[in-house]
């Protein structure tokens, strides 16, 4: 597969499919739009597997939506030596984290009978693809160090021109193996969102919000005879 392809069309390929994908399944399999909790098959594993999967996996997502969207900021940020290397610690703690997380939730999944028998061949699909994700990410963190400074100069221009709808797939191109899969498991993810557990990011119950409290009544007859 071309680089040309991987970095300047599939994007556009994938966030379509996942645009178009969310669009039909809330419309045409709307009770489906969650993301099937198995809470009531196995608890104590999907706790310390989905915790801290969220907390990190959202931390990671957060610095790299700011470094792409506000570089300037963010280069800032990291010109004072310490800074740089506090986020690098913190970048590679949260991104081991997360692929721990990963790894237990996929053992959750493998171990348990009750849970093999609801899991669909694209959970399982995801759920290894979300382990290479956050591992490579790491591996990325590890062995290519000061990764968030040369984000600003590759990958965040690179995904700048994506917005742009200018594609600039050779940005990307020069990057070492690891962060070519990572930057490309990225986009695959988002295309297979529409049609796995992943589309549950996007249905947020906003509507709690506002909504009218709601009013518990007991039937049920208390100690002593009590109604």
């Amino acid at each position: 597969m071309s680089e040309g392809f991987l970095f300047g069309i599939f994007p556009y390929v994938a966030l379509a499919a996942a645009v178009v994908g969310v669009a039909w399944r809330r419309r045409a399999a709307a009770p489906s739009f969650t993301s099937r909790s198995s809470e009531v098959l196995e608890k104590r594993l999907l706790f310390w597997g989905s915790v801290p999967w969220h907390y990190a996996v959202l931390a990671v997502l957060a610095a790299h939506l700011v470094a792409t969207a506000a570089p300037g900021a963010w280069g800032a940020v990291l010109g004072d030596p310490v800074r740089l290397v506090a986020l690098e610690v913190a970048g590679m703690a949260l991104g081991l984290w997360a692929t721990l997380a990963a790894t237990l939730l996929l053992v959750r999944r493998a171990t348990s009978r009750r849970l093999r028998v609801v899991t669909t061949r694209v959970d399982w699909i995801v759920l290894a693809l979300l382990l290479l994700q956050v591992s490579s990410g790491t591996w990325v963190a590890l062995t290519l160090r000061w990764g968030s400074l040369w984000y600003l100069h590759t990958a965040a221009p690179w995904l700048a021109s994506l917005a742009r709808l200018a594609p600039r797939p050779e940005l990307a191109a020069v990057l070492p193996g690891i962060a070519k899969l990572h930057a490309a498991g990225a986009f695959v993810l988002l295309a297979l969102l529409p049609f796995s557990r992943l589309v549950h990011a996007l249905a947020v119950p906003l509507g709690y919000l506002w909504r009218p409290h709601q009013l518990v009544i007991w039937n049920r007859r208390r100690a002593g005879g009590a109604a």
